[in-house]
């Protein structure tokens, strides 16, 4: 009969130590899946904002576009249309920076095509 309790508390201890792996590892994939990718986007959206300069092309969360007339600290004044209205925001109502995307990506092509360059004259050398 001893033997047989020996052997129960050595199963319950095993099955505990399996639970706590499992909640490690869950906690692990929760960091890694839901909280890292989104404290990522969030530094990227406030380098964003604090990037932004005047005569920039930009879009609220309330999605009304506009160039950028006035940078302060905590707010922006943009202008939004051909009758130049202009409407103060605060910085973290910007949702994307359109002039700052086209010019990473005009950054982008260029990279690629010097690539693409260097990648055709190491070709022509062989």
């Amino acid at each position: 009969m001893v033997n047989f309790l020996t052997a129960t508390d050595a199963a319950a201890t095993g099955g505990m130590m399996s639970t706590v792996i499992m909640m490690v590892a869950m906690l692990g994939i929760f960091y890694f899946m839901l909280i890292r990718p989104e404290n990522k986007r969030k530094k990227e959206a406030e380098q964003m904002r604090a990037s932004v300069r005047k005569g920039d092309k930009i879009t609220t969360i309330g999605g009304i576009i506009g160039t950028v007339v006035d940078v302060k600290e905590n707010n922006i004044v943009i202008e939004t249309s051909a009758d130049q209205v202009r409407v103060e925001f605060a910085k973290w109502a910007i949702s994307s920076n359109e002039t700052a995307a086209e010019n990473a990506k005009a950054e982008a092509k260029k990279a690629e095509e010097a690539k693409a360059k260097a990648k055709a004259a190491k070709k022509a050398e062989k």
